[in-house]
């Protein structure tokens, strides 16, 4: 890859790293559902102006709105939601190597849903060194007791599987021709739609006790423009220019944002073993990526 490409992957990773944290300040002041209005609302704002100043526009009879409120629902509405209700109850850094499952996931669900993506020997090895990673973080003792950080374990866990129904429902949107910019901001603004009522009804802003801190808002802030608005506007950029097989190294690299940010400013520290469980998570991730076994035949064709 190019070295303007490696720095759009290294800054997404931070601003998707950086998610977790801002999520965890947020929510010092915020309900999950409301953080998540705040989060897709501003972000929609945000990319629907950038839209009109490109001279386009969503609120066009051609807009496929059933299509982006299901990929709202699954890529945004649902995933937040669960996210941000977890990290109540867990580190942002435990959070991030959960959702590190998410490429893990979506060999099984496009197993199921496609005819070109099967399950092959090495897809299967990745997925049991994946599960295994996911039992150690847990630990194998967690299930006798279900307390809340273990179902806060698990919604991160719902959340990873609804990113990976939401990228193999998500391919539809190259065959429709939209722009990345369009797709974006439809997804962000039907989430935003489908997010304000459920906001409304269990989290009302007027039943806060008391007006946030200055650093609530500047989370809810950074969560809608730069680790959304401004995410997808590099995501879809790398997905162009390197494909989807190169972007999915920023899967190896957002826990380290979040357990350093999580480490520096939340006070937070992750036991040995949720570290070794990422460590077998990121061999499940490295078997996926196939450029450990290009480079052993690589090597090894060298040698004859």
């Amino acid at each position: 890859m190019a070295r303007l490409v490696w720095f759009w992957l290294l800054s997404l990773s931070v601003l998707w790293g950086g998610s977790f944290f801002f999520a965890k300040v947020a929510i010092g002041g915020f309900g999950p559902v409301t953080v998540v209005f705040g989060r897709v609302g501003l972000a929609a704002v945000a990319l629907n102006l950038l839209l009109l100043v490109k001279g386009d526009g969503l609120f066009r009879r051609d807009t496929p709105w059933g299509a982006f409120f299901a990929m709202g629902f699954l890529n945004n509405a649902l995933p937040f939601s669960l996210i941000f209700w977890g990290q109540m109850h867990i580190a942002s850094g435990l959070a991030s190597i959960l959702n590190a499952t998410t490429p893990l996931f979506t060999l099984v669900v496009a197993h199921l849903a496609t005819a070109d993506e099967r399950i092959n020997p090495p897809k299967a090895t990745a997925l049991i060194a994946g599960l295994a990673g996911v039992a150690v973080l847990i630990g194998p003792s967690a299930f006798a007791h279900l307390n809340l950080g273990v179902w806060s374990e698990l919604a991160c866990l719902g959340a990873a599987l609804s990113y990976a129904f939401a990228g193999v429902y998500g391919r539809r949107f190259a065959a429709m021709g939209l722009s990345p910019l369009r797709t974006a901001a439809g997804q962000v603004t039907a989430s935003t739609v489908l997010i304000l009522p459920i906001m409304l009804l269990v989290e009302p802003p007027w039943t806060l006790a008391a007006p946030p801190a200055p650093a609530v808002w500047l989370a809810i802030a950074g969560l809608a423009l730069l680790s959304t608005a401004l995410a997808y506007v590099l995501y879809f950029r790398i997905l162009a220019a390197a494909g989807a097989t190169n972007l999915l190294l920023v899967t190896f690299l957002i826990p380290v944002t979040s357990i350093l940010l999580g480490a520096a400013f939340l006070g937070e520290r992750l036991e040995f073993r949720h570290f070794a469980g990422m460590g077998l998570i990121g061999i499940g991730l490295a078997i996926i990526d196939g450029r450990i076994a290009q480079t052993f035949k690589t090597a090894a064709g060298t040698a004859k």
